[in-house]
């Protein structure tokens, strides 16, 4: 509450359509709306960590099943109560290794893990779409890269949390001129 934000965290496990709907539930009784949503879950198996052609489509399956579909079922289930507020926030967490311009160019050399970059490319893409949907509207959808963050997913980040956290927050709390459909990192804008 230290800049006059009233936040409350909701876990949800976005593979899972009871809790989504519990979710949704809980907030929709105790606020009737809602301000921002953060999509914050991913996930990077270690089946991805071979040749695109040797990865196998069950590792594909269940990457997409938490970074897209998961992410999808969560935004579509709280669109309505995203709706009702006067100028709601989506933020989705993605990563530089959603971008196809980067992959491209060889920013990122030999590191290709074809589940996880293409989940995060579709994330991108979803975003895009999402605020496309909100063109007209005081709401705005964007999607970030946090950083090389240190998670239990990712034990050789380089940002704490709360570092890698800065540009959610940031784009959970743009004014009305904030940018709507982009891709960010910290100030900086990301190609796609």
């Amino acid at each position: 509450m230290e800049q006059g934000i009233d936040a409350h965290l909701i876990q949800i496990d976005p593979t899972n359509e009871t809790s989504v709907k519990k979710a949704v539930s809980e907030v929709e009784k105790k606020f009737g709306v809602l301000d921002v949503l953060i999509n914050n879950a991913g996930v990077f198996l270690d089946g991805d960590n071979v040749a695109p052609s040797k990865v196998p489509t069950s590792v594909l399956k269940e990457t997409y099943a938490t970074n897209v579909f998961g992410l999808h079922e969560v935004t579509t289930a709280f669109w309505p109560l995203l709706n009702k507020s006067k100028a709601a926030r989506l933020v989705n967490v993605s990563s530089a290794l959603g971008s196809l311009t980067l992959h491209s160019n060889g920013s990122f050399g030999d590191f290709k893990v074809i589940g996880y970059d293409s989940s995060k490319a579709a994330v991108n893409m979803m975003t895009v779409h999402y605020a496309h949907e909100w063109k007209n509207t005081p709401h705005k959808a964007n999607t970030l890269h946090p950083g090389s963050v240190k998670t239990d997913m990712n034990k050789q980040g380089e940002l704490t949390v709360e570092e890698g956290a800065k540009t959610s927050v940031r784009l959970a709390t743009i004014g009305v001129e904030g940018p709507n459909g982009g891709y960010f990192h910290m100030g900086d804008t990301l190609p796609w």
